[in-house]
């Protein structure tokens, strides 16, 4: 692999830019606890998993060349974005209504690894950054496919590397985030950065 440092720093800044993931993290991790928040993560980097072995096998390829595959995939991950950033405005109504007892068999039959597995492996520009981005520090006249999962595999240690200490973070202050005041304010904000980025992948032209 070419610069391989310039690969490890650049990838170190992807993964802690804040985005969707950073918000479904955080809004699980205050809302359910450390445990949820890390399957959250690990859910979300078996899905940067899926795509990096969809870029080295060329299904990613074959996503990014088909006009109608890639907004089914788009429109699937959009609605789904969508539906969880409703979730959020809906979250303290049903809190206030349905009491604890009911909140807690409600979370339960909510998979966080699954959340996080869904609202990556839906979302057409991961695939498009996994297919643009890795490539460009392939070396020539060596097996692609091997270094691209090396490559993806790396990038994936160092996205639940940087989810866990977030987490870990995240869960400090999470006595202070779970007054009711700071919950509906993050309910809102993070139900806001959601749809926001749904409509952008509904709305956004594939190029």
């Amino acid at each position: 692999m070419n610069d391989f440092f310039t690969f490890l720093v650049l990838s170190l800044f992807v993964v802690m830019s804040p985005g969707i993931d950073t918000a479904l993290i955080t809004k699980r991790t205050i809302a359910d606890g450390r445990a949820d928040g890390y399957k959250m993560g690990l859910g979300i980097t078996a899905g940067s998993l899926v795509h990096t072995f969809a870029a080295a096998f060329g299904l990613s390829a074959i996503l990014m060349q088909s006009a109608a595959a890639f907004e089914i995939i788009k429109y699937a991950g959009a609605v789904y974005l969508i539906y969880l950033g409703l979730t959020s405005f809906i979250s303290m109504k049903k809190k206030k209504d349905a009491g604890i007892e009911t909140e807690v068999k409600s979370n339960m039959k909510k998979s966080a690894f699954k959340q996080g597995l869904l609202s990556n492996v839906l979302n057409p520009k991961v695939a498009m950054f996994f297919l643009t981005f890795l490539p460009q520090f392939v070396k020539t006249g060596e097996n692609a496919s091997q270094q691209l999962i090396i490559m993806g595999i790396i990038y994936t240690l160092l996205s639940i590397s940087w989810f866990f200490i977030y987490v870990h973070f995240i869960n400090y202050m999470r006595e202070w985030l779970m007054s009711p005041k700071v919950q509906r304010v993050m309910d809102k904000a993070t139900g806001l950065v959601l749809i926001g980025f749904g409509l952008k992948l509904a709305l956004d032209k594939q190029h």
